[in-house]
């Protein structure tokens, strides 16, 4: 009888694709998925820590099944995998590594999601939309965000092998394919530079990314697959040129594949949208018109203090210029409430944002402090957890409750069609 395992992923849709990779990992190794978590010979907990809550339900899980491998004697072997072990293994004090031990100690084996690569396929649960990833990593230190700890570097999966994945894709009756990485417009900066020309830490004095013979990138173009020759997109922010980037010419080649009939992408920064991918996404009917952009605040010095690279009006010009060059476009967003310091007309100006950018879905969080990052370093978590929960609850009425009574109309309309 085959050995059995299961797959818990908590998390993001990048989570979401890493665990179909370790699927084809284990079914290439003769082991067949078990139905159900406490069935399995090996479970593999696929791990989040964006918020404390994520992390906090990654231990809770994590007790239970030794709950039930005393008790039970399943499972045999219990593997943590994700943002949880990528943190650990870049700590270089090895203090989180030892919390998460001391924590979890019954886990049989912590796993860095690099060391499960692309050498297989992925094993995919969907037969018609399928997660393609393009990037891991990020380069941005939004003072919040701990993922840059998690993952580390951005580093972009070479352009041919994205190509060839998805012509596979849809030699196999795929439709749909969602393009995958926590900044996926910048994809291509590492490849056209070199990994060490990339600037990771943005109090470095550079203005712009230069090879190492130091031309102006401008000078150079960069082979694709196929020999074509190409300009990379240079993103231009704050008056200055920032990276290049390959993601227009990706999603050009993408949607020339014959039996793709639609392509998404998340997740995206504003600061790295230039005009060259709002071009690309409005000649090529493929593309989605629902894009993600994530605010994450409406207020000028809320933004600073995230270090996020644009004002409210940066962000709201954007929009109106996408809007203005993409027929039907719509926009979906993240926004964090209560992050440090965040005063109640600070707030207000996130409402006001709200109005103007008519956002038709959003993520909406409660600022969760997050060890390693700046702001953990710098600020106080000072916003109440009442008051937070009441500033996401204005937020969900005026953003997300429209949304899901649109949905629940459209449901009801077809079910009553269906009856007729």
């Amino acid at each position: 009888m085959s050995p059995t395992y299961f797959i818990k992923t908590f998390g993001c849709q990048q989570n979401e694709a890493d665990s179909e990779r370790i699927g084809s990992y284990f079914q290439n190794r003769g082991f067949q998925r078990a139905k159900a978590i406490y069935q399995a010979d090996t479970v593999v907990i696929n791990t989040c820590m964006i918020r404390e809550m994520a992390e906090n339900r990654v231990y809770g899980r994590v007790n239970n099944l030794v709950k039930n491998k005393l008790k039970k004697g399943k499972p045999d072997k219990i593997i943590v995998t994700g943002c949880m072990v990528g943190m650990a293994v870049r700590d270089k004090s090895g203090l989180f590594m030892k919390l998460i031990k001391k924590r979890m100690p019954y886990v049989d084996e912590f796993l860095a999601i690099e060391e499960v690569g692309f050498d297989l396929p992925p094993l995919r649960s969907d037969i018609v939309n399928a997660w393609v990833p393009v990037s891991n990593g990020c380069n941005n230190f939004c003072t919040f965000c701990v993922v840059p700890f998690t993952r580390g570097r951005e580093i972009s999966r070479p352009y041919a092998d994205i190509l060839a994945e998805c012509r596979k894709l849809a030699g196999e009756g795929f439709k749909k394919i969602t393009l995958l990485g926590m900044n996926v417009n910048s994809y291509g900066a590492d490849l056209i530079v070199g990994a060490d020309n990339i600037q990771v830490m943005r109090d470095i004095d550079k203005k712009y990314f230069r090879p190492k013979d130091d031309r102006p990138m401008t000078d150079k173009g960069y082979t694709l697959p196929g020999g074509r020759k190409v300009k990379p997109v240079l993103v231009k922010h704050l008056n200055r040129l920032r990276i290049p980037t390959l993601f227009p010419y990706l999603l050009e080649d993408i949607a020339a594949i014959e039996g793709i009939e639609s392509i998404d992408f998340m997740s995206s920064n504003p600061w790295d949208f230039s005009d060259r991918l709002i071009e690309t996404i409005a000649k090529n009917p493929k593309i989605t018109r629902k894009l993600h952009l994530a605010v994450q605040s409406g207020s000028d010095t809320v933004l600073k203090r995230m270090n996020r690279w644009y004002t409210r009006a940066d962000f709201l010009q954007l929009l109106q210029k996408m809007r203005d060059k993409i027929p039907g476009v719509e926009f979906s967003t993240d926004i964090i409430v209560g992050f440090c310091g965040e005063t109640d007309d600070e707030f207000r100006e996130t409402i006001d944002l709200v109005k103007k950018a008519k956002f038709y879905k959003a993520y909406l969080a409660m600022y969760s402090d997050r060890p390693g990052t700046a702001a953990h370093r710098v600020f106080k978590d000072d916003v109440p957890h009442p008051l937070k929960k009441k500033r996401w609850q204005i937020l969900e009425e005026m953003i997300n409750r429209p949304y899901l009574k649109k949905i629940q109309n459209s449901n009801n309309k077809l079910q009553i069609k269906s009856k007729i």
